[in-house]
């Protein structure tokens, strides 16, 4: 019985870890932090924009959310605040906080067309 419960704990504390990081090894946790510190204003801790203007991040690809920063990194996509915010990142806090935003899950709900 203790090995069960032994065996049980281990494959929940490695679960645990795996569910922290992206597939890409980057930190879900770390790209919260930079999420807090530098995105959540335009778009929300939960990934759901606060202005109009901004992306919904939440159920995004990782890959998506990494390309498209890198493009704002690069210059080859630009955008006023984006341009500048992005400059501030690393390689690794890209990747951090493209994890973290393509880690939350969404639901989606179909139109009624009977209405």
């Amino acid at each position: 019985m203790i090995n069960k419960v032994l065996t049980g704990s281990l494959i929940f504390s490695c679960l645990s870890i795996i569910t922290v990081t992206s597939a890409n090894g980057a930190s879900v946790a770390e790209g919260k932090i930079i999420a807090q510190n530098v995105c959540q204003t335009c778009h929300g801790m939960d990934g759901i924009a606060t202005i109009p203007v901004a992306a919904n991040l939440s159920g995004q690809q990782e890959i998506y959310l990494l390309n498209q920063l890198k493009k704002f990194s690069s210059g080859k996509r630009e955008d006023p605040q984006m341009s500048i915010i992005v400059k501030m990142l690393s390689d690794t806090d890209i990747e951090n906080v493209a994890a973290y935003y393509s880690g939350i899950k969404i639901s989606v709900e179909m139109p009624n067309l009977n209405q």
